[in-house]
């Protein structure tokens, strides 16, 4: 068995009246193989599920330790106020990686993402190592292929993840997309990626080579300024406008290593997350079509100050 509860957290407490919440008082921890999700009318959920496991980093020979990533990121949220009164929160539990078994893992991850969506809520994905990308995304897929959905993926990461799968080694926390792709391929199914952050000196040519024969879309580390603002959030809309579904996944070391000290690979000259990057992010999870978010690479061992899971939480924020 490789899935279980997650303990609740606590934080500081000003009151208990609507106005004084912090979001620790109203997580709402739950089991997924038990308990049944139900929103009031005009309400949202968001699901948080931990993938805790850093075997893909271990077996791409990164720096170890994302495998509590989920924790650092949870004790981040704790504190959060509570401004929104739409919203459900949830916590459903963690994915374990029992004998190294990293396959395993992901399809068990593929069937609670599949679960929470089936219960019409959006699940927060944190990681974790980057292989958390093909789970989640596995999961999307069985919940919407039904429908024949597109599923557009938007990949903010230093990284393409375009590395082919070594069978001496297995999947690993550089192979997802590459994963998603092929499989699209083989089954005749369609493949929509997006990356946003790319940096060069983190890919080889061949990496390039390979996600722009598969038609991987990209944006570098480097475009993200004020002057190219514009260009990016007209592409992130032509692409939304191109699928049914948008899976934001985000890799924390494509930020830059000031504000992410905290991953396996840190990256000095990374994104900053400004206005442009919030912006770009905004447009994405405000969309319509926003299906899913996850957080990998998050490694609390190098994290200062609790940068890197702070940077995480803000995120989440914007997301209520």
């Amino acid at each position: 068995m490789t899935y279980t509860t997650f303990s609740p957290i606590s934080g500081r407490i000003d009151g208990t009246t609507a106005d004084m919440l912090r979001w620790h008082q109203v997580i709402k921890y739950i089991d997924l193989n038990n308990d049944k999700i139900s929103l009031a009318a005009n309400r949202r959920g968001l699901v948080f599920l931990a993938f805790s496991t850093d075997e893909g980093v271990r077996r791409n020979q990164g720096r170890v330790g994302a495998a509590q990533g989920h924790q650092s990121i949870m004790q981040a949220i704790a504190n959060l106020p509570v401004h929104f009164d739409d919203t459900d929160l949830f916590h459903g539990g963690v994915i374990l990686c029992e004998d190294a078994n990293l396959e395993r893992a992901q399809v068990e991850l593929a069937f609670y993402v599949e679960k929470i969506l089936a219960a019409k809520c959006t699940p927060v994905v944190l990681g974790g190592g980057h292989d958390i990308a093909y789970g989640h995304y596995l999961g999307i897929h069985n919940f919407t292929k039904k429908n024949n959905s597109k599923i557009g993926i938007i990949n903010i990461d230093a990284h393409l993840d375009f590395r082919q799968i070594d069978k001496n080694i297995g999947a690993t926390s550089g192979t997802s997309i590459w994963q998603i792709a092929t499989e699209a391929k083989q089954n005749n199914n369609e493949f929509h990626c997006l990356a946003l952050g790319i940096q060069k000196y983190g890919n080889t040519k061949l990496l390039f080579n390979e996600a722009e024969k598969f038609g991987v879309q990209y944006i570098l580390g480097e475009q993200f300024n004020y002057d190219e603002k514009h260009n990016i959030t007209d592409k992130i809309a032509k692409f939304i406008d191109s699928v049914d579904h948008v899976y934001l996944t985000i890799c924390m070391d494509a930020f830059a290593a000031a504000y992410a000290p905290g991953v396996s690979a840190t990256s000095y000259n990374g994104i900053v997350p400004d206005y442009v990057f919030m912006t770009a992010f905004d447009q994405i999870v405000k969309s319509k079509k926003f299906i899913g978010l996850d957080f990998a690479e998050l490694n609390p061992k190098f994290d200062i100050d609790l940068r890197t899971a702070k940077l995480a939480a803000s995120m989440i924020f914007r997301l209520c």
